[in-house]
């Protein structure tokens, strides 16, 4: 086993992949919620989604939030998009990165989005190149990295070709998602060590959602490898839209506190976190999914 990395990045989804699969909630809600997070320590902040509104209506206020928040120096304010329309909608509303996405499973790739892995690659060509033009870092999604809802488990050779093929593209960091958050430690092993031989670590981050309970141990397993950038969300927000009721997305909470444990530095305050993730639960009316979050509530309210 490796040594721990001293330092990690977390990447906070929370305003995008976790508000994309809650109810929706106002515009209002959402500048304040992602000026709260800024606020943290956290240094990227995916703020929206410039994807078809009659598909995900949660975003379809994406323009607005990203061109009224203030920002704070030193973050990223990323957006996720589906072609070059997307980026250039992301463009003039701000952001200053932005994401692109594709599947490990051909059968997850035609449900998702309609058509194969090999063509949807192809159509990001003219957004790499335009994104170049613009000087804007792309970032890119790699979903179903250990089993697809539809093709059943994804050879880790299947996942390092895609890696491989979205970094030599232009992405700068490719994002090993969990969709179905089926994965254990042994099986992200094993997947990591494949895609490690094609793309360096360093070019890597974890997406893992909880859905089996498993998302903390595989990163877990993921930082023992090398790995220092993982993607989460405050408050546990965005549940796992295939397994009804079950969580989706790890809890940003939950990965801080994780790190403080083990001497990795985030830079983030996790209590920070904690209380702009409780007004965001607030708002839609729930708990925070967030096993540290629950917590450190019964914590303040018995000071």
């Amino acid at each position: 086993m490796s040594t721990l990395p001293k330092a990690v990045r977390i990447v906070e989804v929370g305003a995008r992949d976790g508000l994309q699969n809650e109810a929706n909630i106002s515009t209002e809600t959402k500048i304040r919620f992602i000026e709260q997070l800024s606020q943290t320590g956290l240094t990227h902040i995916e703020s929206g989604a410039f994807v078809s509104p009659k598909w995900v209506p949660q975003m379809a206020d994406s323009s607005e939030v990203m061109s009224r928040i203030e920002r704070r120096s030193g973050v990223v304010y990323s957006a996720l998009i589906p072609n070059q329309r997307g980026l250039e909608l992301a463009l003039q509303a701000g952001a200053n990165q932005v994401a692109i996405f594709t599947s490990a499973s051909e059968g997850f790739s035609q449900r998702n989005i309609n058509c194969s892995i090999a063509d949807s690659l192809k159509r990001f060509e003219p957004v790499m190149a335009l994104a170049n033009t613009h000087g804007i870092p792309v970032r890119g999604y790699l979903s179903c990295v250990a089993d697809c809802p539809y093709d059943g488990p994804t050879a880790p050779e299947q996942v390092a070709r895609v890696a491989r093929e979205l970094s030599e593209l232009g992405c700068y960091e490719v994002s090993l998602g969990d969709t179905i958050g089926t994965g254990t430690p042994l099986r992200i092993a094993a997947m990591l060590n494949q895609v490690g031989n094609t793309v360096p670590l360093t070019r890597l981050a974890v997406h893992f959602h909880d859905t089996w309970g498993q998302a903390l141990a595989n990163i877990y397993q993921a930082l023992c490898m090398g790995i220092t950038t993982i993607d989460s969300s405050t408050a546990g927000l965005g549940g796992c839209p295939y397994a009804k009721g079950a969580s989706g997305n790890v809890a940003t909470e939950d990965v801080l506190y994780l790190c403080q444990g083990l001497g990795i530095d985030t830079g983030v305050n996790l209590q920070q976190v904690a209380a702009a993730g409780w007004e965001v639960c607030r708002d839609l009316g729930k708990q925070p999914a967030s096993k540290t979050s629950l917590a450190l509530m019964a914590k303040s309210h018995h000071a």
